[in-house]
């Protein structure tokens, strides 16, 4: 069974989309108008949308669904297959683990090959029942418990590589100590995001020089988030413990493998005519940058499929990407501090400048922010300036409402920063820059 009533995953983006891109085709689905509005996404179960959800992202929604296809009704089984045994945190996150999967047949057409990250707040969020689905439909799964990263690159081929799956990435990743131990596996794992990445090696008694590829789609799963530049490459799935009322069937191999493997080998035939059909489209994307390379072997496979998938791909990748984004901001280690910085200039009326003294008591009297448990005794100025300065934003002399000098921060030192790392917090644009270079 299907969860009902799921929660939103994220906030909707605000881009507009442009009229919708190719579904295996140039221009085939816009032909075919959504017969009076309606939605063919099946109402009820993982589908069903709470009240207080957010909307999709402006104008997403309304890119128009043409005829079901062979492969859309193949995504459609495979969906509904992997809503049998785990409940994703919303129908989008199905959505993205149902075109990943589907995506790991094309992998020689991708420039990309986008991790997915299945990450949970602590054990038994499903995050090892979904590993064990994907094992079974995903192209040549490689599991990699305990296994070295030299054996790992010496398994990839160019021409076929396998499906690297990840489990208890904790393990690995879980403390500072253990990343450090580790570094090659994530050095490994940032590598294979992209084509013609190799690792080099001498092999042989000789000692000879050889290229190693590291190119291979990859699914994570660990408690906790995975490191920055791995969550970078990848589509986050944030698996929740599930509550009370919502079941999932029990996985059984001697059952429901042989399913798994006989819809998987449909799906192998259905992709592996469209390799070089796959490898040429360049699709329209609702992002840009790293979050577009990474999703984009998931559109073009909508895009192949056609039917509802089109709209279905370019939905979650927006909302998914969006809230990977919000996260972001609100990490410490990332963007939090710009964004909170950000709210105290907007609180103090934006200001031309603040002394350091006053923008860390602003800083510190948020109850919700890090910042007054930052450190011994809170965060200080010699701290925020070395967080500040990954942004080449520096203190200097500024001048006071009482026409003294102090060491402090002016406004618009930050103004580029904000529009790079956090635009969404109190969007910063030409109404609000009061003519500062």
């Amino acid at each position: 069974m299907q969860p009902e009533n799921p929660e939103p995953y994220s906030a909707p983006a605000q881009a507009v989309w442009p009229a919708a891109a190719i579904p295996g085709r140039p221009g085939a689905h816009l032909r075919a108008a959504q017969a009076d509005g309606a939605d063919p996404r099946p109402s009820g179960g993982a589908d069903a949308r709470s009240a207080d959800e957010a909307e999709a992202p402006s104008g997403l929604e309304e890119i128009p669904d043409a005829e079901p296809t062979h492969g859309s009704k193949l995504l459609d089984e495979l969906r509904a297959q992997i809503a049998q045994f785990v409940i994703p945190p919303s129908p989008e996150a199905l959505d993205a683990i149902t075109l990943w999967v589907a995506a790991t047949h094309l992998q020689p057409a991708w420039q990309h090959a986008p991790r997915l990250a299945v990450v949970g707040p602590a054990k038994r969020c499903g995050k090892s029942r979904l590993l064990d689905v994907l094992t079974e439909t995903v192209h040549e799964p490689m599991l990699t418990i305990n296994t070295t990263p030299a054996a790992i690159f010496r398994s990839i081929t160019e021409e076929n590589p396998p499906t690297l799956l990840v489990d208890e990435a904790d393990t690995i990743f879980g403390t500072p100590k253990m990343a450090e131990k580790n570094e090659e596996m994530r050095g490994l794992l940032n590598a294979g995001h992209q084509r013609n990445r190799y690792v080099t090696r001498v092999v042989g008694n000789d000692h000879t020089p050889h290229r190693f590829a590291t190119f291979a789609m990859a699914a994570i799963a660990g408690i906790g988030d995975l490191p920055d530049t791995v969550m970078d490459r990848a589509i986050v799935i944030r698996m929740r413990r599930r509550a009370e009322g919502e079941k999932v069937k029990p996985f059984r191999s001697r059952r429901d493998i042989p399913a798994l493997h006989e819809l998987r080998d449909r799906i192998h035939a259905w992709a592996q005519p469209l390799l070089d059909e796959a490898a040429n489209l360049e699709p329209d994307m609702p992002v840009e940058d790293r979050a577009a390379d990474t999703w984009e072997p998931l559109v073009i496979v909508a895009d192949l499929a056609g039917g509802r998938w089109p709209r279905l791909a370019r939905v979650a990748c927006a909302r998914m990407v969006a809230a990977e984004e919000a996260a972001e901001e609100d990490h410490p280690s990332g963007a939090r501090i710009l964004a909170d910085i950000r709210r105290v200039f907007v609180a103090q009326r934006e200001v031309d400048s603040l002394s350091t003294e006053e923008l860390l008591h602003h800083l510190r009297q948020d109850p919700e922010a890090p910042w007054a448990e930052w450190g011994r005794g809170g965060l200080n100025a010699r701290e925020l300036g070395r967080m500040l300065s990954a942004y080449e934003i520096k203190s200097g002399n500024v001048r006071m409402a009482d026409r003294t000098q102090r060491k402090g921060y002016m406004r618009n030192k930050f103004l580029d920063a904000w529009r790079r790392y956090c635009p969404a917090v109190h969007p910063v644009d030409a109404d609000t820059t009061h003519g500062e270079d």
